[in-house]
């Protein structure tokens, strides 16, 4: 990407232009004190809603999943598992709140989540925890140590379908991973480290390498590596009792669920940074808000994540307090404000302006 010049955000129009270097954005203050000032009362995770969220979406989730593969017609099949994908998606994306609540809040939250879905899906929070909270980091977002970071508007435009249809792969990487890679590293040293740097982690950035982790993380990550170890096994070893069938329909669901997930990725920035740390208002500016009135971005990026650019403006703010904050900040800022230029229509506006996008000369 060419070098631009610096700019000072005014307008909407500004703040979006991929033809202006995102790293010039200054921050605007006033955004700033509006979101943290406006938005005090409504700051603490609630478990009332926390709780019959994530387990009613678990036991949709299930239950379809249970009669996709009890089906006796591809039709109900289908049906039954689109349900289930949808269902377990949500609960799945639940993973992201645990990366940012307070270890003190929700007790035994965290625990359940893990034991409900975190291991029966093979995506432990140790995947996220300790890795999400960098891409929030002042002066790494959008750089090569992001692990949740590819410039991909400013990359070539097949990238784009390879970025999707790579998502089909994850959940049987997955089931290798925790049967056989982690089984493995217990004997051979450097496949350990490899398994943690490269294969343990949600990330898109294919340099990132994850650190070792914290003492205080490291005990909670051992007993998730044995609970997803034993299950991915009892999984291969349940093709000998009820052969291919149920594992191959429950991968095929899973597959769908995290293809849905990679194109809720593929929107959730504009992905138009050239590597050089922002300002929180530039991060913001580089990130997708998808408010209502529209009703189906709730569907394709629940668990709050519509508002992915008011996360990264306040990255605390539990998921269900975000459409109120929206709200207030809206009302306060006003049409045409800097708050004003990360909302966007819906996903399909989002995907063909990524997509041409990639397909400017640089």
């Amino acid at each position: 990407m060419t070098a631009h010049e610096s700019i000072n955000i005014d307008t909407a129009a500004a703040a979006s232009s991929v033809n202006q270097s995102k790293s010039a954005i200054k921050d605007d203050m006033e955004m700033m004190r509006a979101a943290r000032d406006l938005t005090k009362d409504i700051a603490e995770a609630n478990p009332r809603i926390f709780w019959p969220d994530m387990l009613v979406s678990a036991a949709l989730g299930y239950s379809s999943l249970a009669g996709a593969l009890l089906a006796d017609s591809v039709i109900l099949t289908v049906a039954f598992g689109l349900v289930a994908a949808l269902a377990l998606y949500r609960a799945l994306l639940f993973i992201h709140e645990l990366a940012h609540i307070h270890r003190n809040s929700l007790r035994g939250f965290r625990t359940t989540w893990n034991i409900l879905v975190g291991i029966p899906m093979l995506t432990p929070s140790l995947m996220y925890e300790g890795v999400h909270t960098i891409h929030h980091q002042r002066t790494r977002y959008g750089t090569i140590e992001d692990p949740e970071y590819l410039p991909l508007a400013l990359m070539k435009p097949w990238s784009l379908p390879l970025f999707i249809l790579i998502a089909l792969l994850a959940p049987p990487a997955l089931l290798i991973r925790s049967a056989i890679l982690v089984p493995l590293g217990i004997v051979i040293a450097p496949l350990r480290r490899l398994v943690w740097q490269r294969f343990s982690a949600l990330a898109i950035n294919p340099d990132f390498r994850r650190r070792d982790p914290s003492n205080e993380l490291r005990r909670r990550f051992f007993w998730q590596e044995v609970g997803c170890t034993v299950w991915s096994i009892t999984l291969l070893s349940s093709v000998f009792f009820i052969g291919w069938r149920p594992l191959l329909t429950a991968l095929a669901i899973f597959s769908f669920t995290a293809v849905f997930n990679q194109v809720r990725t593929l929107v959730a920035h504009l992905w138009e940074n050239d590597g050089d740390a922002m300002t929180v208002t530039a991060q913001y500016l580089d990130s997708v808000n998808v408010p209502p009135p529209g009703w189906v971005a709730e569907i394709w990026a629940p668990v709050g994540l519509r508002y992915h650019a008011l996360h990264h403006l306040m990255p605390s703010m539990p998921y269900h307090s975000l459409p109120e904050a929206h709200r207030r900040l809206k009302k306060h800022m006003g049409a045409g404000s800097t708050y004003d230029g990360a909302n966007y229509p819906g996903l399909i506006p989002l995907v063909n302006r990524l997509a041409k996008s990639t397909m400017v000369k640089r």
